[in-house]
C-alpha cells in the first residue's frame, strides 16, 4: 500500500508553485518558434512499435534497451514515444503535410518515456520541446533551425551555453567511414562490451554512442566521420558554417558528435551547458534527409531538434535565474456574514468575466483566516465585504504589498481594480528602467 502514495521511479510531479515557471518557458518556446514560421502540432503519446524501430533504429540504445513496449488488447505492439520526431513524421505522411506547401514547419511540446537509470536531468518520463522542418535541403535551413534553437535558449534566459556542430555525411560517404570504424574497433574487439560487439557488424557508428566507460575511451580515439565526407557533404557543411557566420552565431566543430538516433544525416549539432555537470547537452538535433521516405512517404529532406525541458529547468536553477511569474490572485474578496458571502460570489463572478483572477471564501472561515489565506495566495489586492459595504455600495480596496487603501464604488470595482493593477505594473516598469 505504501507505493500508492509515491510517484513511479523516474517520474516527477510538477507542483502548482513550479507550474508557473514551466508555463513561462513553454510560452517562450512556442512564441519564438512562431517568429520563424513554426506552428504547433500535437501527436499521440503512443504509436505502433514499428514507427520507432524503423526511424530511431533497431541498433540504438533507445530501441534495444529503453522503450516502454506492450501488446494492447487487440494484440498490437504499442510503444510509448521515446522521442517525438518519429510520431510527427508519421503524422505528416498520414495527413499529407509533406505533400503540401514546403517547407512545412512544425513545433511541439510533449512527454516522452525511456526506461533508463534516473539521474539529474535524465528521467523515465521527461518533456521535450522541438521542431521539424520538412522540405528544405539547402544549408540555409540548417542554419535557420540552429538559429531558432539558440534564440529559444536565449529567450528563456539560458546562459553559459555553447554550440557544437558536425557533419556525419550521407549514406554513400558513410560506407567508407564504416569500413574504417570496423577495422579500428575489430582490433579492440575483446575490450568492447557485448552490445558493442553486436553493433560492430550491424552499425559500428553506434559504438561511438556507448555509455560504457571502457567503450567510450576506445571510441575517443576512433576515426572521425568528418575525414570521410564526400564532396557534396563537405560543400554542404561549409555552406552551413558560412550561414552561421553570416547570422553571427558562434560555434565549434566537434568531430565526435554523432547523436544517438540512426536517422541523422549530414549536419548534427548540440547546445551544451557548462552549469549542470555530466548531462550537459540541453538541445540536440540535425538533418535526416532519408527519414520520411524510410517511413513510407515521399523523398523529402528534413531536419529538426529537441530540447529537454527538465534539463533546461536544472540549468535555470543552477544559474539562479528568477523567472517572471503570474500573480496567483488579482483580488481576494473577504466576506462577513451570509448575505456578504452571496454578494462576494456575485462580485467574483463579475470580475472573472472581466478577465481578473478573483477569489473569495469557500470554506466558511472567519475574517482573520480569510486574510491569512489571501496572503498565501499572493493576492495583489483584497477587500472586506460586510453589510455596511453592501448598504453603502462602497468598499475599501487594499494593496496587499504596501497596505495602502482606497475607497471605490462596488458598481465600478472592475474598472477601479484594472486601474490599480495598471498602476502597479507601471511602477514596476519604471523601477526596472531606473535601476538599469
Amino acid at each position: 500500500m505504501a507505493e500508492i502514495n509515491r510517484a513511479v521511479k523516474g517520474t516527477n510531479d510538477i507542483l502548482p508553485e513550479q507550474s508557473g515557471s514551466w508555463q513561462f518557458v513553454e510560452r517562450k518556446m512556442l512564441e519564438t518558434a512562431e517568429l520563424f514560421g513554426f506552428k504547433e502540432i500535437r501527436v499521440p503519446v503512443f504509436e505502433h512499435t514499428e514507427v520507432f524501430q524503423r526511424s530511431v533504429g533497431d541498433t540504438t540504445d533507445v530501441v534495444q534497451k529503453e522503450m516502454y513496449t506492450f501488446d494492447d488488447k487487440g494484440g498490437r505492439s504499442i510503444t510509448l514515444r521515446p522521442e517525438l520526431t518519429a510520431g510527427v513524421i508519421r503524422s505528416a505522411i498520414e495527413n499529407g503535410i509533406v505533400n503540401g506547401a514546403l517547407p512545412a514547419k512544425v513545433c511541439y511540446i510533449g512527454g516522452c518515456y525511456r526506461y533508463e537509470k534516473p539521474q539529474a536531468g535524465r528521467l523515465r518520463e521527461f518533456h521535450q520541446f522541438g521542431v521539424e522542418c520538412m522540405g528544405a535541403a539547402d544549408p540555409a535551413a540548417d542554419a535557420e533551425v540552429i538559429s531558432l534553437a539558440g534564440q529559444v535558449l536565449e529567450n528563456i534566459g539560458i546562459e553559459n551555453i555553447s554550440l557544437e556542430i558536425n557533419s556525419i555525411g550521407c549514406p554513400e560517404c558513410r560506407k567508407e567511414y564504416h569500413k574504417a570504424l570496423k577495422e579500428y574497433f575489430a582490433s579492440r574487439k575483446t575490450e568492447l562490451c557485448d552490445t558493442c560487439n553486436d553493433r560492430l557488424e550491424r552499425n559500428p557508428m553506434r559504438i561511438l554512442d556507448c555509455k560504457s566507460p571502457v567503450c567510450s575511451e576506445i571510441a575517443a580515439k576512433a576515426p572521425v566521420v568528418i575525414d570521410y565526407l564526400c564532396d557534396d557533404c563537405k560543400s554542404h557543411f561549409e555552406k552551413v558554417k558560412a550561414h552561421l557566420d553570416a547570422a553571427g552565431i558562434k560555434y565549434k566543430v566537434n568531430p565526435h558528435i554523432v547523436r544517438g538516433l540512426d536517422y541523422y544525416t549530414r549536419t548534427v549539432f548540440e547546445f551544451v551547458s557548462g552549469d549542470i555537470g555530466a548531462q550537459s547537452t540541453v538541445c540536440g538535433g540535425g538533418r535526416y534527409d532519408g527519414l520520411i521516405s524510410q517511413m513510407g512517404g515521399p523523398q523529402v529532406p528534413s531536419l529538426g531538434f529537441a530540447m529537454g525541458i527538465e534539463r533546461l529547468m536544472l540549468v535555470l536553477k543552477s544559474q539562479g535565474t528568477q523567472l517572471p511569474l503570474k500573480s496567483g490572485c488579482d483580488i481576494y474578496i473577504a466576506s462577513m456574514g451570509e448575505k456578504a458571502a452571496f454578494e462576494a460570489t456575485r462580485i467574483c463572478a463579475e470580475l472573472r468575466k472581466s478577465g481578473f483572477s478573483a477569489q473569495t471564501d469557500i470554506c466558511g472561515r472567519g475574517l482573520k483566516a480569510q486574510m491569512k489565506y489571501a496572503n498565501k495566495q499572493n493576492a495583489k489586492f483584497s477587500a472586506v465585504l460586510g453589510d455596511n459595504e453592501i448598504d453603502s455600495g462602497i468598499i475599501r480596496l487594499k494593496n496587499m504589498e504596501t497596505g495602502t487603501e482606497q475607497e471605490i464604488k462596488l458598481a465600478d470595482i472592475a474598472d477601479q481594480l484594472g486601474k490599480a493593477i495598471n498602476e502597479i505594473a507601471l511602477a514596476e516598469l519604471t523601477e526596472t528602467v531606473f535601476n538599469q
